[in-house]
């Protein structure tokens, strides 16, 4: 995929803390390259309905047919051809944590998975390559009707349901890694929550890449029903090795009539992953769609989550963190799309750069002609901590509604140096001063999270500073 030499210069200077890899144990897996048959033969393994088939392949024939996108950052040095784009790891799901096989309940063990699901979480799955190998869920939650499983097991039990909203709001023909996607997924989350059903405790998906030149095209389906609420979050990690590795995944929510959903990100991949992803909702009527996303690792992020406003009163946000590190880029941003009037939304973005790392914000809004009264308010913040690293912003606003108010702010700063030496001064070293500054920076954002995930994400943080160059 990715020139070895140029891949090696990805690696960080720091302790990755989920670095390490397991010795791969496959039950099976496709050989690298894609075809017809390669993306038959994924369906055939995960015995799919005949319309799924289908779509997978005029899925692959949109991919062929579809060029890499142009704008954004070079892609070109991706190599479809050296990818394996399924290996299954396990020949059957666990329902207990005990029954996983050894080598990937270590993986999970080391990440935390087993400590959360007991303390934070109302269910759990666990994604290792391309499936999902572990789920487990609060039985008052079945109960209640609530629906949490992988896509491959929700395609079997529940296929009207999937069949009705499936590729509705990303369709194959969207962008190529969305075709890409849709022709050879495997795993995801599927969540159903009922009519004015409400969870306390959110549910988490692990996703785990262990293999080299591995391509992960995971697929989420979210449907809140009226009156529900549901928080998702997602944690994402990956080995370091001198080649690189493809996670392209698709997420699809539906925020139905005066629902509210929020959906969180944890991104930390190593530098060796490329992680390009397209995640819309669509919010009705008085609907509440919230994306907290926080890009940590990888080598290149391009992700733009999307809140498409069809109801009227209907309110979209989007609370953003992005730290690009030495060789990393990180281009993300949002899309809030008014369809209805009356509707509102939000855009906070965060970033910092150090060590020639370089990060971007590219967003839309877009208030079409008859979305009366409607708002939107974008803020862009971007904190350099030294002279190599770059920070760009590309704002586009679509405006076809002259009854409509729109705000748009953007800074970039360096740290302080008074801020700096009064930390230093009070004992602090100079790592540790800038730790504590970007931590107050992220702040807005970082506060929105549950406390023990923004305690993890600060600890991720203070671990890429504590190589800094101020």
């Amino acid at each position: 995929m990715m020139d070895m030499k140029k891949t090696k210069d990805l690696l960080p200077d720091f302790d990755y803390k989920y670095g390490f890899s397991v010795p791969e144990k496959s039950v099976y897996r496709t050989k690298p390259g894609l075809s017809k048959k390669i993306v038959s033969t994924i369906s055939g393994l995960k015995k799919e309905p005949e319309w799924m088939l289908e779509y997978r392949l005029k899925s692959y024939e949109e991919f062929m047919s579809k060029k890499m996108p142009l704008w954004g950052h070079d892609l070109s040095h991706i190599d479809f051809s050296s990818i394996v784009y399924f290996i299954r790891s396990t020949d059957k799901q666990a329902a207990r944590w005990e029954d996983l096989p050894q080598g990937i309940k270590t993986t999970y063990d080391k990440i935390g998975v087993p400590e959360a699901e007991k303390k934070f979480l109302a269910g759990v799955s666990a994604q290792f390559e391309s499936e999902v190998v572990y789920e487990s869920i609060q039985k008052e939650l079945t109960e209640k009707g609530v629906l949490f499983c992988d896509m491959d097991t929700a395609l079997r039990l529940y296929p009207d349901l999937v069949k009705q909203y499936f590729g509705t709001l990303i369709p194959a023909k969207d962008n190529k890694f969305a075709a890409l996607n849709s022709a050879v997924w495997s795993g995801g989350s599927f969540v159903y929550i009922p009519k004015n059903v409400k969870l306390n405790l959110p549910l988490q998906a692990y996703f785990r890449i262990n293999a080299e030149r591995f391509g992960q095209f995971e697929r989420t389906l979210i449907i809140a029903e009226e009156g529900s609420f549901v928080h998702y979050i997602e944690g994402c990690t990956a080995p370091i090795y001198t080649t690189s590795s493809l996670h392209a995944a698709v997420v699809e929510i539906f925020v139905k009539p005066n629902a509210r959903v929020r959906y969180t990100t944890v991104q930390n991949w190593s530098t060796n992953v490329l992680n390009l992803v397209t995640k819309r909702a669509q919010a009705e009527k008085n609907a509440v769609m919230e994306w907290v996303d926080c890009n940590i690792g990888s080598g290149i992020t391009m992700k733009y989550p999307s809140v498409y406003l069809v109801g009227e009163g209907a309110k979209g946000e989007v609370l953003s963190i992005a730290f690009a590190g030495r060789n990393q880029i990180q281009d993300a941003g949002a899309k809030m799309i008014h369809i209805a009037p009356h509707t509102s939304s939000r855009i906070i973005s965060k970033s910092i750069s150090k060590e020639g790392g370089r990060t971007s914000y590219r967003g839309l809004v877009h208030i079409a002609k008859g979305a009366i009264q409607s708002s939107s308010y974008v803020s862009c913040d971007a904190l350099l901590i030294d002279d190599m690293s770059r920070s760009d912003t590309y704002p586009l606003m679509r405006i076809k509604e002259e009854d409509a108010r729109i705000q748009h702010e953007a800074t970039v700063s360096k740290i302080g140096e008074e801020k700096r030496y009064y930390l230093m001064s009070r004992g602090l070293s100079k790592s540790d001063a800038e730790s504590m500054l970007v931590n107050g920076f992220i702040d807005p954002v970082a506060k929105e999270i549950p406390l023990e995930y923004s305690v993890e994400l600060n600890r991720l943080i203070n671990l890429e500073m504590s190589g800094s160059v101020g």
